[in-house]
């Protein structure tokens, strides 16, 4: 469904975090591309993501998968402003999810770094579905950089 990541990420090791990531993995969340403050997320339509709510055709996406994919597309995306992104330390300390439509079919979240300075991360994303843009969402994020030197391999 989607291509490689860029290989202007220099983490190699996303397919390793998603795959030991227990939500996640069963998402089926595919990186489909990652670079300096940018990454863009995919998961395939899944019955059971959906709302029964007894529409004709799909059933929309359950609100709590396209949270999901917003906190996780921005992760990553702030995950690439860090020196090594797989050591990197960060956690969300605000998500904020508009609902613009129904999300249904395969969904695609495109995360873009607004921020990235030594303590905080900033994030804009936008959700895409079979039916167009189905939410956008803003994240600030905690970002745990160690030092002053540069090193930004967590803690």
């Amino acid at each position: 469904m989607v291509s490689e990541p860029d290989a202007s990420t220099d983490w190699p090791e996303w397919t390793t975090f998603v795959d030991r990531h227990g939500y996640l993995s069963w998402l089926d969340l595919e990186v489909a591309r990652l670079e300096d403050g940018h990454a863009v997320l995919a998961i395939e339509r899944s019955e059971e993501f959906e709302n029964p709510v007894g529409n004709d055709g799909y059933d929309p996406v359950h609100g709590g998968i396209v949270a999901t994919l917003i906190d996780t597309s921005s992760a990553f995306a702030l995950r690439t402003t860090f020196d090594d992104p797989a050591a990197a330390r960060l956690t969300t300390t605000d998500l904020n999810v508009s609902y613009l439509r129904p999300a249904t079919g395969d969904l695609r979240a495109e995360a873009e770094v607004v921020r990235a300075g030594g303590t905080t991360g900033v994030t804009e994303v936008s959700v895409v579905g079979a039916d167009g843009e189905a939410a956008v969402g803003r994240t600030t994020y905690r970002l745990f950089r160690t030092g002053g030197s540069g090193d930004d391999t967590g803690t």
